[in-house]
């Protein structure tokens, strides 16, 4: 099976997305098909043996839309290609308002020029021909696709629309001949309304999509390619293929994803992670396209171009979020794929009802003409996509991704938060917390002799002193005879003297530690650190304490989440006292120790069990089946590796701080979701009665079925504004 995905043009309300994907579903070869309305976009999963996609082409053609093509889909003008050319709409609103506003002036003020031709005033011509142009000529592409969907035994908004006018005009030129009263004004307005509607509404649904185009727009036009010579040539970026050298200059974009090859600088970030302090960078770090190079000139090898870098990735990601259906939609494309017969239905019963009590075609023909009009299934059609357009983009300015609407519906009923310990509460390689030296002894001797001790050594503790040393610019002493004692600790001679680091149980062996530093020793293992001894020449200097730190704002996280209602739970490889120790120092109450990475599945499972929604937030790596068990699986992503296989959101950038904003983020977006949806449903529960009842004039009809698809589009727009 073969995934293709083709923009479609023509597509006017929800029930052309069913129609098209009853068509193609239809189709032999055609495993399945799935039409984004908001999007104006079909997904389809097809056999090659049996189509290919002229043949799909084809099918959505016959059905009575267009598919765009390569070069109508690509570029910031897209979505407004795909809606059906927004200033082409644009104009056609305008000429109908243009001709229509004169008719219904005419009509509403009975106003007459006393100049009579062929038995009926200038005026009553005026408004039978302007409307008829405006209606059959200027609103022609109602009736088009309203005769195609027929042809195939479909009907859509277009149908009801064409339906609606011509009753309108056509029972007016009856009566203009029979004398009775004429409705030209509701066939023109009801058109110019419609087609005003649709351009505001292409217009919203542009502003509601455009998160990944300017997402993509970031991205530098032009690189400096250096060549063997060591002269620079200026190249598109597109011409750039991996290995090649680039300088990037201060204050330039980065053309493309790669490793620093050579200098130092300070690069912006903040549109790949949202986080808005610069990150340093120096020679084998990973630099990313489209990011900002705030000082010092880089020199850079290539490493990923095109639709492999990161930010291609990214748009990517957040395009199929966008294309997917949330399973909440499959409420309102039921809906929406009954709602058209039904109200034609409606419309019939209507007129008869009337005629029946009134006796009188005339007064039978507006309700019925305004239940036609004031049905609109749009509005339940954008309820869903508009917001995940808007709340996927909102997302990925943040560098918080949401894969799928899936995952929306997924997180607001969460209530618990599971952590992987390492790597996502905590930095995820030990570090130097703490330092306490004999009294007599110089700070910068007691870290030089235990750095120069450690490194010769490769464990991870010894790392973590030698980089302390660094940080602290102290120059590491020269130690000879280095020799390691497996699980105790390392000796080593400085200036003839022997120097040793190791646990306090081993250096005890050979010196005495006093009370004081016995309690300093027991009260830092109480909050899970691991102490090292360190002595010179049979004489003690002082202590340091090594720990896998927690991430900076890992505790106000914790917080956070505890504030939007939600517990918090760490789960560990740690033995329990450790574990205990940094959630503590965290905020945490509830721990998991001791876990297996294989059992944190089944930890997840319990916690379901017990009547949780579970979220599970790890590096997305080795925590996949515990990302893949959880209710809602947060990945915590890195530029080289978005983890784009496990969890249904993925943070780019950050530390746990985001997991707050993203489960924030997935509860507002569903929420709205849910307003567009009642207010959808509301309205036509409200307004169909209404003008069945002949309460409401076909033209406020017409006006107020284009307000909600409107106001539907806005409530969705506010999530890019709403505070996290």
């Amino acid at each position: 099976m073969k995934k293709t995905t083709l923009k479609i043009g023509g597509m006017h309300c929800a029930s052309c997305a069913i129609n098209i994907e009853r068509s193609l579903g239809e189709a032999k070869g055609i495993d399945s098909a799935s039409v984004n309305y908001a999007l104006a976009e079909a997904t389809i999963e097809y056999d090659e043996k049996v189509l290919n996609e002229e043949g799909l082409g084809y099918l959505i053609e016959v059905a009575g839309y267009k598919v765009l093509s390569p070069e109508q889909s690509n570029g910031l003008g897209s979505e407004h290609l795909a809606h059906g050319d927004m200033h082409r709409t644009k104009r056609l609103a305008l000429v109908a308002f243009l001709l229509g506003v004169p008719v219904f002036i005419l009509a509403m003020f009975n106003i007459n020029f006393s100049i009579d031709l062929y038995g009926h005033d200038l005026s009553v011509w005026l408004q039978a021909i302007l409307s008829t142009i405006v209606v059959f000529g200027v609103g022609w592409g109602f009736h088009r696709t309203a005769i195609r969907s027929a042809l195939r035994r479909r009907a859509n908004m277009d149908t009801l629309v064409s339906l609606g006018t011509t009753v309108a005009l056509g029972f007016s030129w009856w009566q203009m001949f029979l004398g009775g009263k004429l409705y030209f004004e509701s066939a023109a307005v009801i058109a110019a309304f419609i087609l005003l509607g649709r351009y505001f509404e292409a217009l919203s649904k542009g502003r509601a999509g455009e998160a990944v185009a300017k997402l993509l727009a970031l991205s530098a036009k032009e690189a400096h390619r250096l060549l063997p010579d060591g002269t620079v040539e200026e190249v598109t970026v597109e011409k750039l293929v991996v290995g090649d050298l680039v300088l990037v200059k201060p204050s330039e974009k980065v053309p493309t994803d790669g490793l620093v090859d050579n200098g130092h600088s300070s690069i912006d970030e903040s549109m790949l992670t949202g986080e808005s302090l610069p990150v340093d960078k120096g020679p084998g770090d990973f630099v990313y396209s489209a990011t900002i190079n705030s000082t010092g000139a880089l020199k850079m090898k290539v490493t990923k171009v095109g639709e492999d870098t990161v930010l291609s990735g990214i748009a990517r990601l957040v395009k199929d979020a966008q294309r997917q259906k949330a399973p909440i939609q499959k409420l309102a494309d039921r809906v929406a794929g009954v709602f058209i017969p039904t109200v034609i239905g409606l419309a019939v019963l209507t007129f008869l009802v009337w005629l029946v009590v009134s006796g009188d075609i005339g007064s039978a023909f507006l309700p019925a003409v305004a239940v036609l009009v004031v049905a609109c299934p749009c509005a339940l059609g954008l309820a869903t996509p508009t917001a995940i357009l808007v709340g996927t983009g909102r997302g990925a300015s943040l560098g918080i991704l949401i894969k799928s609407g899936e995952a929306l519906e997924r997180g607001r009923d969460i209530d618990e938060v599971l952590f992987d310990k390492t790597g996502t509460l905590t930095e995820g390689r030990p570090k130097v917390t703490d330092l306490f030296v004999v009294e007599g002894v110089e700070r910068t001797r007691l870290i030089a002799v235990a750095a120069g001790v450690e490194s010769m050594s490769e464990h991870p503790l010894a790392r973590a002193v030698v980089e302390y040393a660094g940080e602290q610019g102290i120059a590491l002493v020269a130690v000879e005879g280095v020799k390691a004692m497996p699980g105790q600790g390392v000796v080593g001679s400085v200036d003839g003297h022997e120097a040793v680091i190791g646990k306090p149980d081993f250096i005890r062996q050979s010196i005495i530690v006093g009370s004081d530093l016995d309690r300093k020793i027991e009260q830092l293992e109480e909050n899970g650190r691991t102490v090292v001894l360190v002595a010179e020449g049979g004489k003690l200097l002082g202590l340091l304490a090594v720990a896998d730190a927690p991430k900076s704002g890992a505790r106000e996280a914790i917080a956070e989440l505890l504030r939007m209602g939600l517990e918090s739970v760490m789960v560990s490889g740690d033995n329990r006292r450790t574990a205990e120790a940094v959630a503590r120092e965290l905020g945490i109450s509830r721990i998991e120790a001791e876990v297996h990475p294989d059992q944190k599945a089944a930890i997840v499972m319990e916690h379901q069990r017990a009547g949780h929604k579970v979220a599970f937030v790890g590096d997305g790596i080795n925590d996949a089946p515990a990302l893949a068990q959880a209710d809602l699986g947060v990945a915590m992503g890195s530029g080289t590796d978005i983890a784009i296989e496990v969890g249904q959101i993925v943070l780019v950038g950050g530390g746990p701080e985001k997991v707050g904003e993203a489960i924030m983020l997935a509860r507002l977006t569903y929420r709205g979701i849910r307003q567009n949806l009642f207010w959808a449903f509301f309205y036509n529960a409200v307004a169909i009665p209404f003008a069945a009842l002949g309460l409401l004039n076909p033209m406020i009809a017409a006006g107020a079925m284009a307000f909600s698809s409107i106001s539907v589009v806005l409530n969705s727009l506010r999530l890019k504004r709403v505070k996290l």
